[in-house]
């Protein structure tokens, strides 16, 4: 199928950190695009989404509902006082919410034929893995590459690694958090159309440290953007023994100005494009 011209919506890099880690670096080339991207999501259609990074389509939803339209609406409203009926979130889960997307955003965007990918979240207050990624073989029969997101959007972003990503980490990598594993690599295997059997045989790789990486993903403000902040933010990543320095992803999101304020223009830009949409698109 040819390609359309539409181009994606960040541009990655890949760096050296340190002797530990490998760092990617994401700047936002269309924020309109991204925001319509992550407009869809939020809509429930993450599957159109990620046909629209796959074939650079138009970023347009599937469908749209005046529901549906509302219901993302309130995700993106900050509401700091909980009240009901809600009409927004803080402003802390509306930003992670955001980033979390865009981290999927940015996987999808690199990821090849054979990867498969979890669906973002589409709650400010879900819990559970934040992202999952698994890569197979030519034959499809076996899981050559897993990865485990982190996303975090915080102003304090080396706290945040130490004393937050790196424990959940650790505890991956000692196999005492498995289960949720196995059953969220499971449903990526169903995606590639392996038979129960083979999916059972396969899911099990993901606890095999040899072929699993972790990626650590923050907003930042350009105050991060050098060598050494970069390996202050993330120094600490080797306690994850016995694996490759490239099986250590420390992901930065660069923004201008200050962290919240460009997800206040974000979400403006989202709120924009949702308002618009009309129901003679359906």
């Amino acid at each position: 199928m040819a390609k359309n011209s539409e181009s994606h919506p960040l541009s990655i890099i890949d760096f050296s950190i340190d002797d530990h880690c490998v760092g990617s670096r994401w700047a936002v080339d269309d924020e309109d695009r991204l925001a319509h991207l992550i407009a869809i999501v939020l809509m429930g259609q993450a599957m159109r989404a990620a046909q629209i990074i796959d074939d650079l389509l138009p970023a347009t939803p599937a469908f749209t509902h005046e529901a549906l339209q509302n219901e993302a609406i309130i995700k993106l409203t900050v509401q700091e006082e909980k009240q009901m009926p809600r009409t927004g979130y803080p402003r802390h889960q509306r930003d992670g919410l955001i980033f979390e997307i865009i981290s999927w955003v940015a996987a999808k965007q690199v990821s090849g034929d054979r990867c498969f990918l979890k669906d973002p979240h589409i709650s400010a207050t879900s819990q559970g893995l934040d992202g999952v990624m698994i890569e197979l073989n030519d034959e499809g029969n076996e899981i050559i590459k897993s990865t485990i997101f982190e996303d975090k959007c915080t102003e304090h972003p080396r706290d945040t690694f130490r004393d937050s990503v790196m424990p959940g980490f650790i505890d991956r990598h000692e196999n005492t958090r498995n289960a949720e594993l196995i059953n969220a690599a499971g449903a990526l295997i169903r995606m590639s159309g392996a038979t129960p059997d083979e999916v059972m045989s396969m899911a099990i790789k993901v606890i095999e440290n040899d072929c699993r990486h972790y990626r650590a993903a923050f907003a930042l403000t350009n105050d991060f953007d050098n060598d050494k902040s970069q390996k202050k933010l993330f120094k600490g990543y080797s306690k994850l023994s016995g694996i490759k320095s490239d099986q250590r992803i420390g992901a930065g999101l660069i923004v201008g100005g200050k962290l919240r304020g460009w997800f206040d223009v974000m979400s403006e830009k989202i709120i924009a494009y949702i308002r618009q949409l009309g129901e003679g698109m359906a």
